[in-house]
């Protein structure tokens, strides 16, 4: 996991503007008009329906994707009982999820309240402005009695999070679990470490899905949990084994099939892990750290199917890949509660996805992806597409049929549709790069590992599996700086080109690129200076096959990384040039810009070539490319200078390539307005289809169009430059480059290399 320091935490949550989340207007408001409709007199009429008719309120305000995530602070995260206002922070991010993964807006709201009573009231003296409410952070055994009673006294879906998620995901991967090792649920023996909300839920859920009653064993900080003892609460009674004979962990799962733990780190040995059945189950789910190292369960034994709390190990049990789709299919069903049909629906989805072939880009277009159901891979990654629509369709189909909903949806795929509309086809698009990116981690060059950002982006890398770095630079001087950056080397490579080590690198490297070059000038001394200026260093070794991909352009200008770029690597057989493409993604869709970066004035030729680039590139990633190559004017209204280029460029794609949806040249307005373009211009080969590709008439209106969309909103997510059109997977950034930036390039660029060396 990525090392968080103090300072980088407290620095995200203040930042420019202090927390995480805001409330942002959703319909006009810039004219008087407007604002008369939004508040008074306006706002009357929708108040006077709902007055009327309760259920209005869905018709007319957010109320039904909205969902207060309500906290009294006294069982954080791992901090326990630190107050109300403390928890604050869980609660915005808990917000921020909902939003990123479900579209669901959300209050956080912090109850300074620890008697479930007067907790129950407050809850439920707010409870009308919501469609859900999500319990958080609620110490047991008070949260269940407040779970219990508010979900008896309110219409509106109630979930404790912290209870039913984990049940959910973790029984998701135990019926998977179980598949795997050809177990059946009804005979097989648990051990669930922990006796809390989350383990008593998940013991409950276990049970629905088929475990024995009998056959579980709980315990709590006092060892197993027994008829024998005294004092106990409802829950841990509801719980109590009838068997005397054992007391203690290593007792308990001594034979047992499944070992569940919510409990605390480094609780369970080796040895108990070897004392288990044949193809144990282990999900060791305690934060940070859990009841026993992925490491140690391996080692342990080889049959284990393992499971933790944690994204840097197989199968990961988050409640990310619950809660947000749970909420949305409640929601989006005007559901009056989240009963077990609707658990019971969500846990069969996300099960059965894991199952499905894996959508990532990757595995979809060169099939290099490893990812398949198996013992490495039974509970689908929190970043996968699929969630959204179908965890989200089944249990709104479960509250449907259940008797809970509202509302009917009868076309399920127009639900499906109107779900990925209202989210962005890709709005975790970023994700799944750096998803698809950990299945199996290239060797990336980072040129100027002097640069406080590029070395940042590299240890990132590293500690997120998205690559294995190697550092071009002055061992000395990175070392020192990555200590006065609090950042940890281990596992980085690091590379000295002039250090006396690597002289016969340098020398293999020389002969290597004048033989490549003898007949444009070069010569072998010329090609022996070179190699002592990290850009020819870093691109030989991709050209060897000594690394899969190299990242640079921090400190280079263009020019000089261009001409290093055709000398060492050259350009893709078939084309004469090569470009760079910006990848702009919003909730309005995914937009592909070329060329960005490279090429200063387009001639017809050289359009022509980024268009076929382009065209390959937009399938890379997984779309239809629907191309528009636009100019000031329309369809040959003007065919002098730039756009007489782009007119010639067309006609000859169109002849070359018949099935290619690309048309032009063509006003941007006419391009991104299909309704205008299809009015106007109906014999347009992109009649009735959504522009996704751009092709620029020059370096600098591809370059403005990226750079002003980006910096007018916020919510664009700008993915580039990504190389298109040379021979390997060298790829290119500039100075202005955050270290965000620097890990998206990253990602493309290992992907890259990924099908580069599939193609090999």
């Amino acid at each position: 996991m990525a090392n968080i320091t103090k300072e980088d935490a407290l620095n995200y949550h203040a930042g420019k503007r202090p927390g995480k989340i805001e409330v942002i207007p959703t319909k006009p408001y810039y004219t008087q008009t407007d604002l008369s409709l939004a508040y008074s007199p306006g706002v009357a009429e929708p108040c006077l329906e709902i007055q009327n008719n309760p259920q209005d309120a869905y018709k007319y305000t957010d109320k039904g994707n909205l969902v207060a995530v309500i906290s009294n602070g006294t069982a954080v995260l791992g901090l326990g009982d630190i107050g109300a206002v403390a928890g604050k922070p869980v609660m915005e991010g808990k917000g921020l999820l909902f939003k990123i993964y479900g579209g669901i807006d959300v209050f956080d709201i912090e109850v300074d309240e620890k008697d479930p009573a007067k907790f129950v009231e407050a809850v439920k003296a707010i409870a009308p402005t919501f469609g859900g409410i999500n319990l958080e952070d609620i110490k047991a055994p008070e949260c269940f009695e407040i779970e219990r009673r508010l979900k008896e006294e309110l219409d509106i879906p109630v979930m404790h999070d912290d209870q039913h998620g984990t049940a959910i995901i973790s029984g998701a991967g135990l019926l998977n679990a179980l598949e795997v090792n050809g177990k059946d649920i009804a005979e097989v023996k648990v051990v669930v470490n922990g006796a809390g909300a989350a383990a008593i839920s998940c013991a409950r859920l276990y049970i629905a899905l088929g475990v024995k009653k009998e056959n579980i064993v709980m315990l709590d900080s006092k060892g197993v949990i027994s008829v024998e003892r005294k004092n106990l609460t409802p829950e841990k009674i509801e719980f109590a084994t009838e068997r005397t004979d054992i007391h203690t962990l290593a007792e308990a799962v001594d034979g047992a099939d499944v070992f569940l733990g919510l409990s605390k780190g480094n609780v369970l040995s080796k040895e108990m892990v070897r004392s288990m059945a044949k193809d144990p189950i282990v999900f060791a789910l305690a934060n940070p750290v859990p009841e026993i190292t992925y490491e140690e369960a391996m080692e342990s034994r080889p049959d284990v199917l393992m499971s933790t709390g944690r994204s840097d190990y197989p199968n990961q049990i988050n409640n990310v890949i619950g809660f947000p789709y749970i909420f949305r299919g409640a929601l989006d069903t005007a559901a009056t509660a989240i009963n077990e049909e609707m658990k019971l629906a969500a846990v069969r989805a996300i099960a059965d996805l894991a199952k499905q072939p894996v959508p990532e880009i990757v595995n979809k277009v060169y099939h290099v992806s490893k990812l398949k159901f198996g013992r490495e891979y039974f509970i689908p990654k929190p970043v996968d597409p699929r969630l959204l629509t179908e965890v989200s369709a089944a249990v709104a189909k479960a509250a449907i049929e259940s008797g809970v909903a509202r509302k009917t949806i009868t076309d399920w795929d127009a639900y499906k549709e109107h779900l990925l509309e209202f989210m962005g086809r890709e709005s975790k698009l970023t994700q799944q790069l750096h998803d698809a990116a950990r299945t199996r981690r290239q060797r990336v060059v980072f040129a100027e590992g002097t640069h406080p950002s590029m070395l940042k982006a590299a240890v990132i890398a590293k500690e997120e599996g998205i690559c294995h770095p190697i550092l071009l630079g002055n061992d000395e001087r990175i070392a020192k700086l990555a200590a006065e950056l609090g950042l940890s080397l281990d596992g980085v490579e690091v590379v000295n080109l002039r250090h006396d080590r690597e002289m016969e690198r340098r020398t293999r490297y020389s002969h290597i690129l004048a033989e490549k070059r003898q007949r444009e000038g070069y010569t072998l001394d010329e090609a022996h200076d070179k190699m002592f200026e990290r850009n020819y260093f870093g691109m030989m070794m991709v050209e060897t096959g000594e690394a899969d991909a190299c990242i640079t352009g921090l400190y280079t200008k263009y020019s000089n990384t261009i001409k290093v770029a055709k000398e060492v690597i050259g350009l893709q057989e078939g084309f004469g040039h090569f470009g760079t493409m910006h990848i702009l993604n919003s909730k309005k869709g995914t937009l592909f810009i070329a060329d960005t970066l490279i090429n200063r004035r387009l001639d017809t030729d050289t359009l022509v070539d980024i268009a076929r680039l382009s065209e390959k590139t937009v399938r890379f990633f997984n779309h239809e490319p629907v191309m528009a190559m636009v100019s000031y004017s329309n369809f040959g209204s003007d065919q002098g200078g730039s756009a007489g280029h782009v007119h010639e460029a067309v006609e000859r794609l169109q002849n070359e390539y018949p099935d290619w949806l690309i048309d032009g040249e063509m006003q941007v307005n006419i391009a991104v307005n299909s309704e205008l373009r299809d009015t106007k211009y109906p014999f347009s080969r992109l009649k009735g289809r959504e522009v996704n590709t751009l092709i620029f008439p020059c370096l600098n209106s591809a370059n403005s169009s990226y750079k002003l969309l980006q910096s007018l909103s916020s919510d664009v997510e700008v993915i580039g430059p990504i190389q298109m059109g040379l021979n390997k997977p060298i790829h290119f950034i500039d100075f202005e480059s955050s270290v965000q930036d620097i890990l998206n390039v990253t990602a493309v660029a290992a992907l890259d290399a990924m099908a580069n060396n599939s193609r090999r």
